[in-house]
């Protein structure tokens, strides 16, 4: 087949499958070329769910007569002109596609008028000619694009549009987020001539709660904490909902990066990790969070309709919003966070009583270095040991509360609950403390820590704890100072762990994920009789099978350290497995498969480097919460240096 360049017409209905997929999408764009234009007002009119007309009114700069052809180009635009623009974008629109698409699949009409102009001019376009006609219009400072008849050309998509009422559902959706993102701009919608949604211009704090509570609700108002931190450049300001503010969907969380809305996985991760002590894993957090940083550190074109972002410095993006929203929740007395332990990540001197800081200086140091905070599995044992030594009115909910997490004050707008006690003030104190010393990656370990002199501990044998990371020896083995000890960790035997307490279902029952394609296997009969019988047992495990036929096992869902694991050959050997096990004793058949499968699932590595060493060790640590087995001498053995000092004296 020849190679041709594709008609004009062809390639802007290519493009419209990329930025138009329903009428909210038109919505989105052309709303965003008015806030581009300086707009301070912006009317939308929808009719019919927007397939009968859209049209946005603005009153921004506007668009001279000779450009107005211009504009409606494909890959025409004012807002980037070299590749110096492109790295640095400011705008929310700078692909020039938007309107060239949206004309190709509707009847369009462009009317504007500049300050530097007597008169408007109205620009016309429709469908597959894409013939752009001008002529004079009555019209004020400013734009108004109108789309009428979407897909009318293009009948195969207008048929996957849905009713009316789910579309201007869409579309209402798309311009809560704008008004949320733009406090300053006033914004009007109505649907089949009626006004719908008002969101006048925000300029005291009290007009941007108003907004705010006409977008989230009252009950988001209620419970929600102000969030503000800035470090070098990256900032992050917004509000965020207390514990008892969560919600049963994830309908209300909105991000805004540089003024552009987002559904990012990177962001969405780090807030879910800062909550994830506090809910309950069927409650979703509620927050309006806005992060800006500079252009040049952000790539906004990852994305046909810019729903996502790619930041050039990931691991300091994620940690920068755990840390302002873990500082905020605890400044607000609102998260489950015991007295920090030490652990890999964490030191903290008991006997220090003074303020804690808010932001480690040497977390920031080690930032990009060091792997992310990973989560607690159980954080019941936290939850209780603070509830039960912690004085009642501090964990008694306020109704509105404004928290820094920058500046550190909690400042209560009805109340303020203060500790009366210096008990109260050391366990509000131990709340709020963050992590203060982790190791940076960047330095050698000999510049990180002095090599202790042997203890009593150590001469008796006996490892307390396991404390900071200082290197890995042959790959294999972490190295660990507490105090005046050291101990040599096997990191091998501490995976094993891991993997037994992700599988432990003594307490609970492990929660199993579906597989996208159930597996279908062909079982013995003596194994399949097996599987029937020990199903209790398999579903406690997180593991759901199901007979199919007399010959045929069909796997359902398995747990999640499970995914990775080749579950044609896995299943069929825990089922031989289980068939060797006493059926009438449960609880030992379970603790023996826990076992087993932690054994079959433990990969051997031998190139640990110290940041994945450090992790898999927060992640034990935050797995066991202080329950370490470190009388197991495969899993920690402390190190003795009498010899090599008694070297060095001699």
């Amino acid at each position: 087949m020849t190679i041709k360049i594709l008609p004009a017409r062809l390639a802007n209905q290519i493009a419209a499958g990329e930025v138009v997929e329903r009428p909210a999408s038109v919505v989105k764009e052309l709303v965003e070329n008015s806030l581009d234009s300086g707009a301070t007002r912006i009317d939308v009119d929808i009719e019919k769910g927007g397939a009968k007309l859209i049209r946005v009114r603005d009153n921004g700069h506007g668009i001279e007569k000779d450009e107005l052809t211009l504009a409606l180009s494909r890959h025409a635009t004012s807002k980037i002109h070299t590749l110096d623009d492109l790295e640095a974008i400011i705008s929310l629109g700078f692909r020039g596609e938007a309107l060239a698409s949206i004309s190709s699949v509707s009847r369009l009409s462009l009317t504007s008028r500049p300050v530097t102009q007597d008169e408007a001019w109205l620009a016309y376009s429709e469908g597959r000619d894409m013939a752009v006609q001008l002529q004079p219009a009555a019209h004020p400072i400013g734009t108004t694009v109108e789309v009428l008849d979407l897909f009318f050309n293009t009948p195969a998509r207008r048929k996957f549009l849905r009713t009316e009422k789910t579309e201007f559902t869409h579309i209402e959706e798309v311009l809560k987020r704008i008004a949320l993102s733009r406090f300053d701009v006033t914004i009007f919608l109505k649907h089949n001539g009626k006004m719908v949604r008002q969101y006048r211009a925000a300029q005291t704090e009290q007009q941007k709660e108003k907004r705010i509570a006409a977008v989230c609700g009252q009950q988001f108002v209620r419970h929600m904490l102000k969030v503000e931190l800035e470090h070098q450049g990256l900032i992050l300001h917004g509000w965020i909902s207390t514990p008892e503010g969560a919600r049963q969907q994830s309908d209300l969380q909105y991000c805004y990066v540089n003024g552009r809305m987002m559904k990012d996985k990177l962001i969405n991760h780090a807030i879910r990790q800062s909550y994830e002590r506090s809910l309950n894993p069927d409650q979703y957090a509620a927050y309006v969070l806005y992060i800006e940083l500079d252009p040049r550190q952000v790539d906004v074109n990852v994305h046909p309709a810019k729903h996502e972002v790619r930041f050039h410095q990931a691991r300091l993006v994620h940690d920068f919003i755990y840390q302002a929203i873990s500082s905020a929740l605890a400044q607000g007395q609102h998260i489950d966070e015991p007295e920090v332990s030490r652990s890999a990540f964490h030191h903290q001197n008991p006997d220090d009583t003074s303020e804690p800081a808010k932001l480690s200086p040497q977390l920031l140091n080690a930032i990009d270095n060091t792997p992310s905070y990973p989560g607690r599995a159980s954080s019941g044992h936290a939850r209780d040991s603070i509830r039960e030594n912690t004085p009642t009115q501090l964990w008694q909910p306020q109704n509105r509360r404004s928290v820094s997490a920058a500046g550190g004050g909690i400042s209560d707008q009805r109340h303020q609950t203060k500790a009366t006690s210096l008990k109260e003030a050391k366990i509000y104190q131990q709340l709020m403390s963050v992590s203060h010393d982790v190791s940076d990656e960047s330095s050698s370990p000999a510049e990180q820590h002095d090599i202790p002199q042997v203890s009593d501990r150590m001469e008796s044998g006996a490892v307390m704890a396991l404390g900071k990371a200082v290197a890995v020896i042959q790959g294999q083995f972490l190295l660990m100072s507490s105090g005046t000890s050291c101990c040599m960790v096997a990191l091998g035997r501490a995976n094993h762990l891991k993997l037994q307490k992700q599988l432990d279902a003594t307490s609970q029952p492990r929660k199993g994920q579906p597989l996208l394609v159930p597996l279908s296997l062909k079982l013995t009969h003596e194994q399949l009789s097996c599987a029937i019988s020990c199903q209790d047992v398999f579903l406690r495990l997180g593991i759901e099978l199901k007979k199919r036929s007399t010959d045929t096992l069909m796997v359902m869902s398995v747990p999640q350290p499970l995914r990775q694991q080749n579950l044609q050959q896995l299943i069929p050997d825990l089922v031989s497995y289980a068939s060797c096990l006493n059926p009438n004793d449960p609880s030992a058949a379970l603790a023996c498969m826990t076992e087993w499968l932690a054994d079959y699932a433990n990969t051997v590595q031998s190139d640990y480097t110290l940041s994945q060493a450090i992790q898999l060790i927060a992640e034990v640590e935050q797995l066991y919460f202080e329950q370490l087995p470190l009388d197991d001498r495969a899993f920690v053995r402390p190190v003795d240096f009498s010899a090599t000092i008694t070297a060095f004296n001699s």
